[in-house]
């Protein structure tokens, strides 16, 4: 019997991104590079292989097995604070929206509107459903009667990182699994 990994083709052979402690270089979205990049850094002697696939790949003097985890041998020291992107305020606030909780139809708002004097900064603005946001309209939450889940900050990378490690992506590979989630509560 083949093992799974045998008959996968190396493009859906993913290398999970490790930083020279052995932390993931990112959550989400997690640091993933194809697998051409991966043996190109492994050549070039920039990373150390962790775990590797059963999938290999040839060429006409060498035959190697794709690696599925791989370590930098140089620390990559991540900033502090995440840019300020959309994607970002979402993961922040937990892809739902700070009036209603609803996780569906989202946008952003901001909390003292534009039209008020309000900036567009990670502290005045708020993910919100559109309903809620329509329904908000140019007014602040108190005069629309409308009180935030919770206050908005500007969060930092760890913040987010941990945010992320709530929405796992689609496909984890079993070598990954010790390296995400190392630091969950096991059940009994």
């Amino acid at each position: 019997m083949f093992h799974p990994d045998l008959i996968r083709h190396p493009d859906a052979c993913p290398t999970l991104v490790l930083n020279a402690d052995y932390t993931p270089l990112s959550y989400y979205p997690l640091s993933l590079w194809p697998w051409q990049t991966a043996i190109k850094a492994l050549f070039l002697d920039r990373v150390d292989v962790v775990a590797h696939y059963e999938r290999e790949v040839h060429s006409a003097n060498l035959s190697m097995k794709l690696p599925s985890v791989i370590a930098l041998k140089h620390y990559v020291r991540p900033s502090a604070f995440p840019a300020f992107t959309r994607f970002n305020l979402f993961l922040r606030d937990r892809f739902a929206c700070q009036y209603c909780g609803h996780p569906r139809d989202l946008t952003f708002d901001h909390v003292v509107p534009r039209a008020q004097g309000g900036r567009t900064t990670w502290e005045n603005v708020v993910t919100a459903c559109a309903p809620c946001n329509l329904k908000k309209g140019g007014r602040t939450p108190k005069q629309a009667s409308m009180p935030l889940h919770i206050d908005p900050i500007r969060p930092t990378n760890w913040h987010l990182q941990e945010h992320g490690k709530s929405f796992p992506p689609n496909y984890l590979h079993d070598t990954w699994h010790d390296w995400l989630y190392w630091d969950i509560e096991l059940e009994a």
